[in-house]
């Protein structure tokens, strides 16, 4: 039987598209087996699938002075002695790993065992994790076309992101059970992230007087991030974090505010539905999500407020125009090229879990 190790995590962006692969792997009859950290949100989102989950020691590698930067090193050499360990014994045909610091070992490990290691970049440059990866990675894929030209050619393949296919199928009234909303008003989702958009909920909930006058409220606002005054609130909706109603929940949303991380907007983007995205500021990040959103913002798909402009103001207005100006970014997302990135991706586990096979006869 073919073998396949996902490895990924850190954050949700970094387990979903793997999620999302997961139907198809099965129809292809591949074992599916998990590497990840000892008790990091992958684990968590995993567990729901039944696939054998195998824990190892994950640490930062920072391009910041930390006291952490002294310890972290260790705790990646360990990764990767636990990750080298755990694959002589799973025996994979092929690794395909979606990013995360606890991705590094595990792809350096399959190349010394001479395993190959598909990886995933989503983002318009690659991260640090991923850039130590690329040495050892059979194939690169990518989710930008700008992405392609950065990276090895004899790697580098455009593939988009994997949607979970279950997005596309959300009920309506199943999210209106699910909330005690109706359809009285349009509805505005405001997603934060699994870890929560600080700056955002502030700023949200500092409006809501205004918003609910005119909007009902679903606010996903990251994990102890709920703000238990607001709990009866009429119209306003707030949870940390939602996955099995996610696709009622987006099917019931007229328009979306998000970070631009791109697992997600590659989401809203698949759904057509308008959004204001507000990507993580360059001083908290490297700056990814800026270039992710002003893609999307050349492209017609997304209205994009930075985080440094946001004021109640700025925020309440940038709200108003993108519900104004719904049907002109529906259009464009609809007439956007959707690539069928699943397959895309599966072919290229399948040619290497093929020659893989054919070496070790």
């Amino acid at each position: 039987m073919k073998h396949i190790v996902l490895t990924g995590g850190g954050t949700a962006g970094h387990v979903t598209p793997n999620i999302a692969l997961l139907p198809r792997l099965k129809e292809l009859g591949y074992q599916i087996s998990y590497i990840g950290s000892y008790e990091g949100i992958e684990k968590k989102l995993i567990e729901d699938f039944n696939i054998p989950y195998y824990g190892i020691s994950s640490g930062k590698l920072r391009r910041y002075f930390d006291i952490k930067n002294f310890s972290d090193p260790f705790k990646v050499l360990k990764g990767y002695t636990q990750a080298r360990k755990l694959l002589k014994q799973l025996k994979p045909d092929v690794v395909f790993s979606k990013g995360g610091f606890v991705t590094v070992p595990v792809v350096i490990a399959a190349k010394k065992l001479k395993i190959p290691a598909v990886i995933h970049e989503s983002d318009m440059t690659p991260g640090l994790a991923n850039r130590l990866c690329i040495p050892s990675a059979a194939k690169i894929c990518c989710n930008f076309p700008e992405t392609v030209s950065q990276l090895p050619a004899d790697k580098a393949v455009l593939t988009g992101t994997p949607i979970r296919q279950e997005l596309l199928s959300g009920d309506r009234q199943a999210a209106m059970d699910f909330t005690g909303l109706h359809e009285d008003k349009p509805i505005l989702m405001i997603i934060g992230g699994s870890q929560g958009a600080a700056s955002v909920n502030e700023n949200i909930r500092k409006i809501l007087p205004e918003l609910l006058k005119d909007f009902q409220i679903i606010h996903l606002c990251g994990r102890g991030k709920l703000d238990e005054s607001l709990l009866d609130l009429e119209g306003y909706r707030q949870y940390e974090y939602i996955r099995k109603e996610l696709a009622d929940l987006f099917a019931l949303s007229d328009v979306v505010i998000s970070r631009a991380g791109a697992n997600a907007i590659c989401e809203i983007n698949a759904l057509n539905k308008p959004n204001l995205l507000i990507p993580l500021s360059a001083k908290a990040s490297r700056g990814d999500q800026i270039l992710n959103a002003r893609s999307f913002e050349r492209q017609g798909y997304s209205m994009v407020l930075e985080e440094e402009e946001i004021t109640e103001k700025t925020l309440y207005n940038s709200i108003k125009e993108l519900y104004a100006n719904r049907d002109s970014y529906i259009q464009a997302m609809k007439a956007s090229t959707k690539t069928d990135s699943i397959t895309r991706i599966t072919n290229i586990l399948e040619e290497l879990t093929d020659s893989s096979k054919t070496m070790s006869e």
